[in-house]
């Protein structure tokens, strides 16, 4: 018999194995759009709806009610996705106005494209190659380089 190596992230429901996304703190959105997929779909969706009574699908530890935890995630997640936003707004009005000053070096200069390409990147946004391409040959002083 072959030796099957389970996903920790996989939940096996008898024949059907769900595949759940890992929640974190950048991707609350997304997680939420595929578990109401994945309960609509398992018919246990009014686990988190305000109306159900029913005490099995309820039962959640300390918590009265699946729908009183689901919205403690959502309110946690919710405000970290509006900050995180936040962050990138901030973070991409800083890579449009950066600019080579008298004093950095080239490799200071990438450098500085490339650090905020990195705090792009962990907030969940990729700058293209090509736009820092383009960043980094616009920002350069052409009196000193070209």
């Amino acid at each position: 018999m072959a030796d099957v190596t389970r996903d920790p992230r996989t939940k096996d429901l008898g024949s059907v194995s769900i595949q759940c996304l890992m929640l974190t703190s950048t991707n609350y959105t997304v997680w939420s759009m595929r578990i109401n997929v994945l309960l609509r779909v398992h018919e246990v969706l009014d686990t988190i709806e305000p109306d159900s009574d029913d005490q099995k699908k309820n039962d959640v530890g300390e918590k009265t009610a699946s729908k009183e935890i689901w919205n403690i995630i959502k309110s946690r997640h919710l405000g970290a996705d509006r900050v995180r936003e936040a962050r990138l707004q901030t973070l991409m009005m800083e890579f449009d106005r950066l600019k080579m000053d008298n004093n950095d070096t080239v490799d200071d200069f990438a450098g500085k494209i490339s650090g905020l390409s990195s705090k792009a990147t962990s907030l969940g946004e990729n700058i293209e190659e090509s736009k820092m391409v383009k960043k980094f040959l616009k920002g350069i002083p052409r009196d000193k380089y070209i």
